[in-house]
C-alpha cells in the first residue's frame, strides 16, 4: 500500500512542497512506499518551485476512498479536503494550523501541531537525525516553504526557529536568501494569466464567523498594482464564486510583501462592516489599506467579526 501525501485545496508551496519532503522521508528513511499528491493546481510560486529544484507535478486528485492510506499535511481542517476523508485510512496529521475538529480515524494516528510558521519546519524536527541525509531538492522544496509562508521573515507567524533552519539550509545550498526569495515572490506575483475566479480561489480559506460563511482570500504579491487593476472585475466575479462555493461572502486581501500591509476589497456594507469591526480599520471607498496586516492566520482569521 502506497501512502498518499497531501496539504489542503488551493496548493500554495507549503501544500506543495511538503507532500514531497514527507513522501520522500516515509519512503527514503522510514521504508515506506509513499507519494505525494495534490487537491489542485499549485499556485504560480509553488510552480516555480517544482521547476526550480527538478520536481514533477504530483499527481492531482480530488477523492480519497476506504482503501487509501493518507498522510495530511498543512491542514487538519475537514472543509480543506476531500469529502470523503473521514472514510479513508488516516494515519498521521502534520500541521501549523489551529485545530478545527471534524477529521475521524480508523484508530489512534500520530497527530504533530506546532505554533510554527511552516509545515516544513515541523517536519525537519521529526525527522531528528536523519534531516541529514535530504538531499539537495528536498532542501530546496523546505527553504522554499519556509520563505514562502514566513514571506521572508515579514510574517508575524515567523519564529526564531523557522528563521535559523532557513538560513542553515541556505548556507548549506549556497543561496542567498534576498535574491531567492525575491525570485519566488516575482512568480508569486505574475497572476496574468489568471481569470478573476481563479484569483479569488488561489490563495483561500472558508471560514465562518458569528453564522456567516466566508471565503478569506489572500494574495501576496510584490506588484499589487497588478491585481488592483483588476478590482472592479474582481467584485463582479465575488457573488457568483460566492453561491458556487456555497459561502456567503468573499473576502479579498491583496498583501503588499514589501510595504507589509494589506488592500482589502469593500464590494457592500456587509464587508465594510467586517473591516470596521475586525481591524478598527475607517472605510471610505471600495478598498481599504490595513497597515501592518500580512498573516491571515495570525492577524486576519482571528480577528473577523461580524
Amino acid at each position: 500500500m502506497t501512502i498518499k501525501v497531501f496539504g489542503h485545496k488551493s496548493p500554495d508551496t507549503d501544500s506543495t512542497g511538503s507532500p514531497i519532503i514527507w513522501a520522500w522521508y516515509l519512503s527514503e528513511v522510514e521504508g515506506k512506499p509513499a507519494e505525494a499528491k495534490l487537491l489542485g493546481e499549485p499556485n504560480t510560486e509553488a510552480a516555480f518551485i517544482l521547476e526550480k529544484w527538478g520536481f514533477d507535478k504530483p499527481e492531482i486528485i480530488s477523492e480519497v476512498t476506504a482503501d487509501d492510506t493518507v498522510v495530511i499535511v498543512d491542514t487538519n481542517n475537514p472543509a480543506e479536503l476531500p469529502a470523503a476523508i473521514n472514510d479513508a485510512n488516516v494515519v498521521q496529521i502534520i500541521d501549523h494550523h489551529k485545530l478545527v475538529g471534524g477529521l475521524e480515524t480508523k484508530g489512534p494516528i500520530d497527530i504533530t501541531i506546532k505554533p510554527l510558521a511552516c509545515t516544513a519546519t515541523i517536519m525537519y524536527d521529526l525527522m531528528g537525525d536523519a534531516a541529514a541525509k535530504m538531499p539537495d531538492n528536498i532542501k530546496g522544496a523546505m527553504l522554499s516553504c519556509i520563505l514562502s509562508d514566513t514571506l521572508e521573515f515579514r510574517s508575524p507567524t515567523t519564529t526564531d526557529v523557522d528563521k535559523a533552519l532557513a538560513e542553515k539550509l541556505a548556507a548549506e545550498l549556497n543561496l542567498d536568501i534576498a535574491s531567492y526569495a525575491s525570485e519566488m515572490f516575482e512568480a508569486k506575483s505574475d497572476v496574468s494569466a489568471f481569470s478573476d475566479a481563479e484569483l479569488i480561489r488561489m490563495d483561500s480559506k472558508e471560514y465562518e464567523v458569528g453564522g456567516t460563511k466566508f471565503r478569506v482570500s489572500v494574495l501576496e504579491t510584490t506588484a499589487p498594482k497588478i491585481v488592483l487593476d483588476r478590482k472592479a472585475s474582481l467584485m463582479e466575479s465575488f457573488k457568483a464564486v460566492a453561491a458556487e462555493d456555497g459561502v456567503d461572502e468573499v473576502l479579498l486581501f491583496v498583501v503588499d510583501i514589501l510595504n507589509e500591509e494589506a488592500t482589502m476589497f469593500i464590494p457592500n456594507d456587509l464587508v465594510k462592516g467586517v473591516a470596521e469591526k475586525s481591524f478598527g480599520a475607517t472605510v471610505s471607498g471600495d478598498t481599504v489599506v490595513l497597515p501592518g496586516i500580512m498573516s491571515r492566520k495570525k492577524q486576519i482569521i482571528p480577528n473577523l467579526a461580524v
